[in-house]
């Protein structure tokens, strides 16, 4: 290790550490950089999924490679004639079919043939007369190219010629992939952009320096670059493939945990810098210091991170992969490139408030020294204080709803939502998306009678795709889609269904994969959450070498976690307005609270024990706060304006994961890790590291 730490910090080889570092750079922008996709990737259930399977029979049927784009036609008033007449065309009675309809606009798209020619059936009116649907069949993509340039000039022509008064959408599957794509065009680099524009600020801001910011970010963003290129390869490899809102949040993660390294690193380098002389030696002494709590802390979030590869849906343990993946590259970055390149620019770099050697440490002195010595005179009220303010927060969460509406995901409205609310509200609610179970032919009947048997149930019809081997049935539900009551009503079909012997009936379509995917983010929350706190547990348990301030630091962490779902539900309620929270929401702020919060924790305590063994617990502490509690500060407010930034990505789940994490850190710095923890451990004494015998009080 001697070795190393001269290596990267040494007068002629830390030169040769920022090259290295920079091949290694090249390498991941270069040759190792993944291909760029343009797949929208799936829904990531499991294979045993029931909907899955029932996908897998579905394409064996005619028509499986179809998908369709939904146009709809809107009025405020019932339609007119004429307008009738453009919608739908002339009964032609040779053909015995409506001709001349606004349908025939969209023949170039379809691949559905009728004698031979393309066709797309008729508009459909709704009961009311003011609203009509065209659906358009079309051959299955999963290039975003393809399926965004169809969906755009659909749009153009639809409301080509149309009579006036009628209001045009393109939605349906077609329509939601190209919106989502749409929404996300340009999203990435703003994220970036938006990110970095705040990590400058702050850096400015805490260092006071025209230059010293300069290089933590620089540091970091090659980092960023870098994860994001090796971190998609190593979810390709397992066999998964990462979407925009993955990728948003690494850049988040990655900026936000290599920030705080950076941070703690130049903050113990700036205090050796004021008692040893040669400024290699003070790297050396500043990573040795400040090495263990940033390996400590990014190896947390890695296993924390880690533990989404138990999960059942792929794209929880994309997200695992990949930031861990991030973490890693910025824990690295903080430890071996930062250093080197920080004495290979020497003192001068912090202008102009230069450490000197010999100079006074003024932490000692400072707010945080004070704050320490007051805590310290009245540990046990602090605490009580603490907590019930923590408690009063985590009230709020006492009615949290789950669940998002698929009209309800974006923080702006497209097209394809809006087209999807007017429908849901002319025509029965499960008409635009039936639910489809697939069952041996020769039961088609016997599965029919079961399922219109079930309450919720509205139709169901045997669709003319079957063959004499399959059948496939449509069936209509009551229930809005992905409510609670369509819920319930697919699992009272799927029982129906599965009695009727000898069907082998699967139960599919959008709301039964929908009651999946929310049973399958309930199966992880239950796999996963145990998971992350043992192994913080174990980390803090094997770092501190203690078995009480684990226990303590830890309930803080999750005390934490709930103040700010309750706060952040009351945000949501009160200002933005969500109707609930997305499923991800939970696990994810809890694995990033859980897994970040201990950060400080790590960064607090491991200072704290180091001090310890001179000064005993309670002045050890003081001594902590006042030395770090600048920095854990600085490095909070980073990190919560960081997580914030996902609010520039159009999704409301990552604004709802950016506005719990951003306030659970903002708890974290402000309140527990700066005055909760300190209580706790003025009130332990020398317990605080107990079995360990080695402290005074």
């Amino acid at each position: 290790m001697n070795a190393f730490l001269k290596f990267i910090t040494g007068k002629k080889t830390a030169p040769v550490t920022l090259l290295i570092g920079l091949i290694f750079a090249g390498l991941a922008f270069g040759p190792l950089a993944p291909d760029a996709t343009e797949t929208n990737p799936g829904v990531g259930l499991p294979a045993s999924a029931e909907s899955v399977l029932a996908d897998e029979k579905l394409a064996t049927l005619p028509g499986s490679d179809s998908t369709a784009a939904v146009i709809v036609y809107a009025s405020d008033d019932k339609f007119t004639t004429e307008q009738l007449t453009w919608l739908q065309g002339t009964f032609d009675p040779m053909a015995q079919m409506l001709v001349g309809g606004a349908n025939e606009k969209f023949t170039e798209f379809t691949n559905l043939e009728v004698n031979g020619q393309a066709f797309v059936p008729p508009a459909a009116v709704s009961e009311n007369g003011k609203v009509a649907v065209i659906t358009v069949p079309l051959e299955v993509s999963e290039e975003v190219e393809v399926i965004t340039e169809r969906v755009t000039e659909m749009r153009e022509i639809a409301a080509e010629d149309a009579p006036a008064g009628m209001d045009v959408y393109v939605t349906g599957p077609e329509g939601f992939q190209a919106d989502l794509a749409g929404v996300f065009a340009g999203a990435d680099f703003a994220l970036l952009l938006s990110t970095v524009v705040v990590v400058a600020f702050l850096l400015l801001v805490t260092y006071r320096s025209p230059t010293l910011w300069l290089i933590p970010l620089l540091v970091v963003g090659t980092a960023d670059g870098m994860s994001r290129g090796l971190a998609v390869q190593v979810a390709n490899f397992f066999g998964i493939t990462p979407d925009a809102s993955v990728t948003g949040i690494l850049s988040v993660l990655v900026f936000g945990a290599g920030t705080n390294y950076a941070l703690l690193l130049i903050a113990r380098y700036r205090e050796e810098l004021l008692v040893v002389e040669d400024r290699h030696a003070a790297m050396i002494k500043a990573v040795r210091g400040a090495g263990p709590a940033i390996i400590a802390s990014g190896s947390t979030v890695t296993l924390a991170l880690l533990t989404l590869s138990f999960a059942d849906l792929a794209g929880n343990r994309a997200l695992g992969l990949v930031c861990a993946t991030g973490v890693v590259i910025a824990m690295i970055s903080a430890l071996v490139i930062l250093p080197a390149a920080l004495v290979v620019f020497g003192r001068g770099l912090f202008w102009p408030f230069i450490p000197k050697f010999g100079g006074v440490n003024k932490s000692d002195k400072g707010l945080w020294a004070k704050l320490g010595r007051g805590v310290s005179k009245k540990p046990a009220l602090v605490s009580v204080v603490g907590f019930l303010v923590l408690g009063a927060l985590a009230l709020g969460a006492s009615n949290i709803q789950v669940g998002l509406a698929s009209t309800d995901r974006f923080l702006k409205t497209p097209e394809a939502v809006t087209g999807q609310q007017v429908l849901a509200e002319a025509f029965p609610a499960g008409q635009t998306s039936p639910t489809l179970v697939v069952a041996n032919a020769d039961q088609a009947e016997a599965v029919k009678t079961a399922a219109e048997g079930v309450d919720g149930v509205s139709s169901v019809s045997i669709s003319n795709n079957s063959t004499d081997a399959l059948a496939k049935l449509e069936v209509v539900l009551e229930g809005e889609a992905q409510s609670d009551e369509a819920y319930a009503t697919i699992v009272d079909l799927r029982d129906a269904v599965h009695s009727v012997d000898g069907a082998d009936a699967l139960v599919g379509g959008l709301d039964a994969q929908a009651l999946e995917v929310k049973d399958a983010y309930a199966h992880d929350q239950v796999i996963v959450i145990p998971l992350i706190l043992g192994l913080v547990f174990i980390v803090l348990v094997l770092l501190l070498r203690a078995l009480v301030a684990p226990i303590l630091l830890l309930t803080t962490v999750v005390a934490s976690f709930f103040a700010s779902m309750g706060a952040g539900w009351l945000l949501f309620t009160n200002v933005f307005g969500f109707p609930a929270l997305d499923l991800s929401v939970f696990l994810y702020s809890f694995l990033f609270l859980v897994a970040l919060g201990v950060d400080y924790n790590i960064f607090l305590v491991t200072r704290a024990k180091e001090e310890a063994v001179h000064l005993g617990a309670k002045q050890g502490m003081i001594k902590a706060l006042s030395s770090t509690g600048g920095v854990i500060t600085s490095a909070g407010i980073l990190l919560a304006a960081v997580f914030a930034v996902l609010g520039v990505l159009p999704l409301v789940a990552l604004a709802q994961i950016g506005v719990i994490v951003c306030i659970g850190v903002l708890l974290d710095t402000l309140l527990v890790r700066t005055v909760i923890v300190p209580a706790l451990a003025f009130i332990s004494k020398k317990n605080f590291y107990w079995p360990s015998k080695n402290y005074q009080d």
